[in-house]
């Protein structure tokens, strides 16, 4: 098959990991893959030689001029081959993708990674969807947030891990809680230290390490500050790695006010850590996480429940060790191999269709 995957861009983040994923695994069964990045021109992750990248301009910054060139650069690249599958990642992509497909015999699939509730434009956004021939949701809830016509097309695969996962972690940890995510409203990482203050109070010898970047992080560093725990809050920036920054950690931890379906939990739950998450919309992490079972699950938007999460956590380490073993069944059922194996049929379905 030949496959054109359109994103903003590939600097690091959720999607931009999932997208290095498939692309990688794609090539790897001699399909012909390009990425095409509509907003940025930096890559974080490795990609195979095969998969071809190109990026067609910078931000529009909110021009309309801007934007129609853009979806003018997207339907050139369709319009070189029209046995190419489209496949657009994120609702503003998706946008530019749709409307440069008009009428072109490509066939075109979209993916929603996000709460589709926190759309400020539904209606609209609903109205270009119907153009899609399918589309990807990561959970069945996100699902239901579409009307019944733009539902029915679609079917849901949820992330895959990493192609490589390092072994499980068990035994000594050190006394590190970490998290990864965009330093962004969405994530809530104010709500993490404030509950890291109380948690710290009764376990002082423990240090929080945020993994990310975003354009909150002095504001969360004066904030953390303010608590007066600039010496145990660490701002340790994005990790293509993250793998080995978290495989000895106490416990990982996800405080987001919403979610598609968390990498990096995915990644902390398949090394075997005790992983504590808010139970977010769309509903990714209680995919996840059977509460106290194989890890924690807590109230959107609660310090206090956060913090006696972390409490227990860490009184109880026989308790949090066996939630983190349990937790490794992801390695499995969230495999690269089984949700790649999905994302190629889904596309096989349109490339035959074509």
């Amino acid at each position: 098959m030949k496959i054109i995957m359109v994103t903003a861009g590939m600097s690091g983040g959720g999607t931009e990991r999932v997208i290095a994923v498939l692309a990688n695994y794609m090539v790897g069964k001699s399909h012909e893959v390009k990425i095409v990045m509509t907003s940025r021109n930096e890559v974080a992750y490795e990609l195979h030689s095969s998969v071809q990248v190109l990026s067609i301009g910078g931000s529009t910054g909110g021009s309309l001029s801007k934007r129609l060139k853009r979806i003018c650069d997207l339907r050139r690249l369709f319009k070189e081959d029209k046995e190419q599958i489209i496949v657009s990642f994120g609702t503003e992509t998706n946008f530019f993708s749709l409307l440069a497909g008009v009428g072109l015999k490509n066939r075109v699939l979209v993916s929603e990674r996000n709460d589709p509730n926190q759309c400020t434009y539904p209606v609209l956004r609903n109205m270009i969807y119907r153009m899609a021939d399918s589309l990807i949701f990561q959970t069945e809830d996100a699902r239901c947030c579409f009307p019944k016509g733009i539902a029915k097309k679609g079917t849901v695969i949820p992330n895959p891990l990493s192609g490589e996962i390092k072994k499980p972690s068990h035994g000594v940890r050190n006394r590190e809680i970490v998290t990864a995510g965009r330093l962004e409203p969405q994530k809530n990482h104010k709500l993490l230290i404030e509950a890291f203050r109380g948690f710290s109070e009764q376990f002082p010898d423990y240090r929080l390490v945020i993994y990310g970047k975003g354009y909150l992080e002095e504001e969360l560093k004066a904030f953390a500050g303010e608590l007066h725990l600039e010496e145990k809050v660490i701002f340790a920036g994005f990790s293509s790695h993250i793998q080995e920054k978290l495989h000895s950690a106490s416990m990982f931890v996800l405080s987001s006010d919403y979610e598609g379906v968390s990498n990096s939990l995915m990644e902390a739950m398949a090394l075997g850590l005790p992983v504590i998450s808010t139970d977010c919309p769309i509903g990714g992490s209680a995919m996840l996480i059977k509460n106290r079972e194989n890890g924690l699950l807590v109230p959107v938007g609660s310090a206090a429940a956060l913090t006696e999460a972390m409490k227990y956590m860490a009184e109880d380490s026989e308790r949090a060790e066996e939630m983190g073993r349990r937790a490794e069944y992801v390695r499995e059922e969230y495999s690269a191999e089984k949700i790649c194996q999905k994302w190629v049929r889904a596309i096989a379905e349109g490339y035959l269709h074509g």
